[in-house]
């Protein structure tokens, strides 16, 4: 079962992300060009984590440093996706997308995704008629569950500057 606990691990660091990754972006006090910093050190915190990292587990263990064609071409295709998407994250929040919205959609989508694509790549014996109805009322539901979060997210605290205003002036207790 520890795969589980990994499972878990990412389901709470890519949860956090997209909160983080909007943060940052406004922390950059460029509200043209934040978002493109906050992806120039997302890509900073990938090399610490996905190449260097990695580079001394293999050393570690004793690699030998054989990286097969095939594997190389589609390990820096998935890597691109990834980049990608996480790009397509930063232009939605620039687009006033929020990260309540743009997550569940994010998160709710890239499971359907993956669960056509994976059936599609290695479908199951039987072909697709051994697909049993779960499995669509699963993509029924993660989608429903996006929609339905996006929808009905709760609203946002008022600015400082607002609530100012919708505050009635005091009046004077004595006469």
């Amino acid at each position: 079962m520890q795969w589980l606990f990994y499972v878990f691990l990412t389901v709470c660091t890519w949860g956090l992300y997209g909160v983080f990754l909007h943060s940052g972006q406004i922390a950059m006090k460029d509200p043209e060009l934040g978002r493109y910093k906050a992806f120039l050190f997302v890509g900073v915190a990938y090399f610490i984590f996905a190449v260097l990292a990695p580079l001394v587990l293999l050393k570690l263990h004793g690699s030998n440093w054989n990286f097969p064609s095939k594997g190389v071409w589609i390990s820096l295709f998935a890597g691109a996706l990834g980049a990608i998407g996480a790009f397509g994250i930063l232009l939605a929040f620039g687009a006033k997308g929020t990260p309540q919205v743009v997550m569940s959609i994010v998160f709710a989508g890239a499971p359907i995704v993956n669960a056509i694509v994976a059936t599609w790549m290695h479908p199951p014996r039987g072909g697709f008629a051994g697909v049993p109805w779960q499995f669509y009322l699963g993509i029924v539901m993660a989608a429903a569950g996006g929609c339905i979060v996006s929808l009905y997210r709760p609203p946002p605290a008022p600015s400082a500057a607002t609530a100012k205003l919708s505050v009635p002036p005091a009046t004077s207790a004595r006469r």
